[in-house]
């Protein structure tokens, strides 16, 4: 399993700060991330996932899923930036009761968004695929965290 440090080593480390909620940045990421899971949803359902938007995808997944946990984290009043802020909130997704294999998933996700962003790295589309039914089936998971409790 690839999974990150524990959250507090990224709160011990400074890598994410304890501050105020941000209520409205929060919500701008929560509205902007259903419209990007719509259009991507979309697009696949139209296009496919093939080997000339296989990475396009893959990051497209990364940033939607990242974008929930970071609204979920602002909410909560932390922020991660910096060195590792995207590890720290992948490592957040244990304290919200994400199983072992979600965080490893997803962390191993932020590594391939990673890796086509500054290394130049292709993906099949079946790793695509395997991702997009992997947020698929996260999705709701993910969306409830934004669910008011009555």
């Amino acid at each position: 399993m690839n999974l990150p440090f524990d959250f507090n080593y990224y709160l011990n480390e400074k890598i994410v700060r304890k501050q105020s909620p941000n209520i409205p940045r929060a919500e701008f990421l929560i509205k902007e991330t259903q419209k990007s899971f719509i259009g991507l949803k979309n697009r696949v359902e139209k296009l496919g996932i093939d080997e000339f938007n296989a990475n396009s995808v893959i990051k497209d997944i990364h940033d939607i899923i990242i974008e929930k946990i970071r609204a979920k984290l602002l909410l909560e009043g932390y922020n991660a930036s910096g060195n590792f802020a995207h590890e720290a909130e992948v490592a957040y997704m244990k304290n919200l009761s994400f199983s072992d294999f979600e965080v490893s998933f997803v962390n191993e996700l932020r590594q391939a968004r990673n890796g086509i962003n500054y290394y130049g790295k292709l993906y099949e589309k079946d790793y695509a695929k395997s991702c997009y039914e992997f947020l698929i089936d996260l999705n709701p998971k993910l969306d409830h965290l934004f669910k008011r409790k009555n």
